[in-house]
C-alpha cells in the first residue's frame, strides 16, 4: 500500500470529520515507542477548507497540553496534501472498542475524555463533538480525539454544518443556534456516559441518518435514561442533561471527577 512522506500506510481507518485515516508504520526519526501511528491526510478539491481546519486542530491539540489528548506527533505537506501524524490507540472507541470492556473501564474512558475536554475548556476552547467514536479506549483509561470541530469559546459563534457530527450526543440548544460552551461538552458528556453504561443512546433508537430528519426527531423527543443505571451514574447523566444549564456541573473536572467515583465503584481498575 502506498503511503505519504517517510509513513508507510498498513491500512486505512475510514473518514473523519475531513481528511482520511490511515495506520502507518512510525519513521524512526519521529523517537517515539510505538511501531505504529495514525496519519489523517487532507487532499482534494476541499483541502484548501480542510487544510484551515487542519491548521486550527493541531493549535488546539498543542495549547490544550493534556495526556489524555490523542497525542500528535507530526505534521507536514507532500505531494499537494496536508497530513499530520497521531497515537494510535489499537483498542478502539468506547463506540466500537477492540477489547472486552466493562462497564467500569467505559467509564474510566469517559472520566479521561471529561478531563480532556477541561483542558481544553480551560484554553478557552469546546471540542463540539465529543461522542462515543472520538472517547478511544487505552491501558489507562481512555483518550479524546478528533479536534476537527473544535472552535474558539467566542460570542456568537454557532454551530454548522452537521453532516458528521455526533447528533444524538449533542446538546440540543446547539442545533437551536446557542453557541458551543463548557456547559454543551458537558451535556454531550453526560450522553457517552450513559452509552458507556448501557451501550444506547439517551433518545433510544433513532431510525434516519439523515441530518435534518435526526435533528426534527431529536428536538421532538426527551432524553430518557435507562431505569437500571447505578444511582450515582443517574444522578451525573441527569445533572449533564438538565435543560438549564446552571443546573449542569460547572466543569468537565467535576463530570471527571464525579465520573471516577462511579468506575471505582464498578471496579475499574485504570
Amino acid at each position: 500500500m502506498q503511503g505519504i512522506a517517510d509513513y508507510e500506510f498498513i491500512r486505512p481507518l475510514g473518514e473523519s470529520n475531513y481528511g482520511t485515516n490511515y495506520l502507518a508504520n512510525a519513521p524512526a526519526r519521529l523517537g517515539i515507542e510505538a511501531d505504529e501511528v495514525v496519519v489523517k491526510v487532507i487532499a482534494g478539491p476541499t483541502s484548501d477548507d480542510a487544510f484551515r481546519r487542519a491548521t486550527r486542530e493541531l493549535k488546539h491539540f498543542s495549547v490544550a497540553d493534556s495526556d489524555r489528548l490523542v497525542a500528535v506527533y507530526d505534521a507536514g505537506r507532500h505531494g499537494g496534501a496536508f497530513y499530520y501524524a497521531m497515537e494510535y490507540l489499537p483498542l478502539g472507541s468506547l463506540a466500537k472498542p477492540n477489547v472486552s470492556l466493562d462497564p467500569g473501564r467505559a467509564v474510566a474512558a469517559v472520566r479521561d475524555a471529561a478531563l480532556a475536554a477541561h483542558a481544553l475548556h480551560e484554553r478557552g476552547i469546546a471540542h463540539r463533538d465529543i461522542k462515543p467514536d472520538n472517547i478511544l479506549i487505552a491501558d489507562d483509561g481512555g483518550r479524546l480525539s478528533d479536534l476537527g470541530l473544535s472552535q474558539l469559546l467566542s460570542p456568537g459563534m454557532v454551530m454548522t454544518g452537521l453532516g458528521q457530527i455526533g447528533l444524538e450526543f449533542t446538546d440540543p440548544s446547539i442545533m437551536l443556534g446557542s453557541a458551543a460552551s463548557r456547559a454543551s461538552d458537558v451535556w454531550s458528556l453526560g450522553a457517552c456516559l450513559h452509552y458507556a453504561l448501557t451501550g444506547r443512546g439517551v433518545y433510544g433508537d433513532l431510525r434516519s441518518t439523515e441530518p435534518l430528519l435526526l435533528v426534527r426527531s431529536i428536538l421532538a423527543s426527551q432524553p430518557t435514561l435507562a431505569p437500571d443505571l447505578p444511582p450515582a451514574a443517574a444522578e451525573l447523566i441527569s445533572a449533564c442533561l438538565a435543560t438549564d444549564v446552571t443546573a449542569r456541573p460547572r466543569t468537565a473536572a467535576e463530570v471527571a471527577e464525579r465520573a471516577s467515583g462511579i468506575a471505582t465503584g464498578l471496579g475499574a481498575g485504570v
